[in-house]
């Protein structure tokens, strides 16, 4: 009896490891409350169940992508949804200048490049959110702001010149399993700027290009946190069409249980 109620109860695990297995590289982010540097009607807030990509999207990655999609080459993406610095690292439409690595993350690309790409991939950008959320997390721990040495670590890296050349996965990855999050490039976000945007400004707008474009900072809740406010203080300068050699992305994914 005892065999069967083992067998059984195994049976009961791995099927649920198969359905709701975790994503070919991508680590499973296991959701809870937090209170962000800035708050909205409240200064907890609840980040859901979610999967992250491990490392941000590559140069070859975006190469494929473009190959697939062309109407994000570069000779053929809009200039409503790219500026003139998009893909400026490429010398054609599907290589890369001789200078730049197939397995650094892709910078140069738009807000909007990246969230079709994502979407291509059946994902999404983070949220910002999300990605405070999974970026707090240090080697050990699931919240590592308090520590000294995790925000002298991050600050250290705004200092050093040229990290957008490295290639991926060279840092160590977080608790979550996470990769270069911190160390590498800065990363465009679904809803970067909307900590700055008032609800008036947002109200019946139901176009990508007219999103961003508010101010209006709400209270922080951590004047120490100075990583943090250089996050949001970047976001909050972009516009969905820019492209810059700094910054990149990585897409996440909801989880159906």
């Amino acid at each position: 009896m005892k065999g069967h109620v083992f067998r059984y109860l195994t049976f009961i695990i791995l099927t649920q490891t198969i359905v709701f297995g975790q994503s070919k590289n991508m680590a499973y982010i296991q959701g809870s409350r937090y209170i962000p540097l800035y708050g909205r009607d409240s200064t907890v807030v609840e980040v859901k169940d979610f999967e992250m990509d491990i490392f941000p999207v590559t140069n070859a990655q975006f190469i494929e992508f473009v190959k697939q999609y062309p109407k994000w080459q570069k000779s053929k993406a809009l200039k409503l949804f790219s500026d003139k610095s998009y893909l400026y690292n490429w010398k054609n439409d599907s290589e890369l200048k001789d200078s730049e690595k197939l397995n650094s993350p892709v910078t140069y690309v738009s807000w909007f490049a990246a969230k079709d790409y994502c979407e291509c991939q059946g994902k999404r950008l983070p949220t910002v959110d999300e990605w405070e959320y999974a970026a707090m997390a240090d080697q050990t721990s699931r919240d590592a702001r308090l520590k000294p040495d995790y925000n002298k670590q991050i600050l250290a890296w705004y200092e050093t010149p040229k990290t957008n050349e490295n290639l991926i996965g060279k840092n160590p990855k977080n608790v979550w399993g996470v990769y270069d999050l911190h160390g590498l490039v800065w990363e465009w976000t679904l809803d970067f700027n909307s900590v700055l945007i008032t609800g008036e400004s947002r109200k019946d707008v139901d176009k990508d290009s007219n999103l961003f474009c508010g101010s209006a900072a709400i209270n922080a809740t951590d004047l120490m946190n100075y990583a943090a406010f250089m996050r949001y203080a970047i976001r909050g300068s972009l516009k969905a069409k820019y492209a810059m050699k700094n910054l990149g992305f990585r897409c996440v994914k909801d989880i159906n249980k």
